[in-house]
């Protein structure tokens, strides 16, 4: 393996003697992935740096990482001349919360290439700044009303993180991402690592839903105990409530279904477990391992597309 320290470098007003200055306990990764249903990480990132002081303080050689031809980054014609290229960046920025308290929040998009690198790299990241807990956070379509509570399935490193967990799944092999192999390696060498997949109704996947990503901030406060602005985005999510009332108004096909799932909801909550939420019979509820392959088919379909 080629030194993974090669792959970032440190802005130019960060020099190596301020570095023991720029120490957070946090970071968070939003580095997408295959799935991201309802926008949910990309929402919560951009609030972060909408609404926090921040700046950046490394950034990652693209170049190395990203297949061009895969995502092509976009360019603007202008009648006889390119006028701006929208140049893909993977940066890392220190975060100041409410109280002052710094973080760090690792965003940009996803690594095509050298993920076991790019793994290697952000943990020499995390060692150099004192991250103790790595947090990510990402939507998922799941068979729910968007007029019920949302769901998160919580995974982490150590039992510890993740207390009071419910599991929705059993065991299920599904294709992998940059952040679950970030925090399995982490658990490897013993490291404190977070996610929370936010429960979003499929109909909604390719939507922004912004009510995911305020569960997801809020999910972010509780298991780092930052104080984190939720105003702008919890506004955000009643427009986006609105609109999607709006839409059931007009259209009687989406009301049936949210009607159908509402009656499913509340029917498995009267005496289910929410694991049962992916049911589809209500005669004859499938076990979690069954509930594993129905999920583990559904990603591969998507992963196929």
């Amino acid at each position: 393996m080629q030194d993974p320290t090669e792959l970032f470098q440190f802005e130019s007003d960060t020099s190596p003697s301020m570095l023991q200055e720029l120490q957070a306990s946090v970071l968070v990764v939003a580095l997408g992935g295959f799935i991201d249903a309802g926008h949910t990480q990309r929402l919560m990132a951009d609030h972060i740096l909408e609404t926090h002081e921040s700046r950046v303080i490394a950034s990652f050689d693209v170049d190395q990482l990203l297949d061009y031809r895969g995502r092509r980054p976009v360019m603007v014609f202008d009648r006889d001349h390119w006028t701006s290229y929208d140049d893909p960046s993977l940066l890392l920025h220190r975060v100041v919360d409410k109280e002052g308290v710094p973080f760090l929040l690792l965003v940009g998009p996803e690594p095509d290439y050298q993920w076991n690198r790019m793994v290697e790299a952000t943990t020499q990241l995390i060692k150099t700044f004192g991250v103790d807990l790595t947090v990510s956070v990402h939507g998922i379509p799941m068979a729910v009303p968007h007029t019920r509570p949302l769901g998160v399935t919580a995974h982490g490193t150590n039992p510890r993180l993740i207390v009071g967990n419910d599991p929705a799944f059993g065991q299920v092999q599904v294709p992998a991402s940059f952040s679950s192999l970030l925090e399995f390696r982490l658990g490897e060498s013993g490291r404190d690592a977070i996610g929370f997949a936010v429960h979003v109704p499929h109909y909604l996947g390719q939507s922004e839903f912004a009510d995911a990503a305020v569960l997801g901030l809020e999910r972010v406060r509780a298991a780092t105990g930052l104080d984190l602005d939720l105003r702008d985005l919890a506004t955000a999510a009643g427009l986006n409530r609105a609109e999607i009332a709006r839409q059931m108004e007009e259209s009687e096909e989406i009301t049936a279904v949210v009607r159908a799932l509402e009656q499913q909801y509340d029917t498995f909550l009267e005496g289910r477990q929410q694991r049962s939420l992916l049911a589809t019979d209500l005669s004859d509820l499938p076990t979690a391992d069954e509930i594993g392959a129905e999920f583990e088919a559904f990603l591969k379909d998507v992963a196929d597309d």
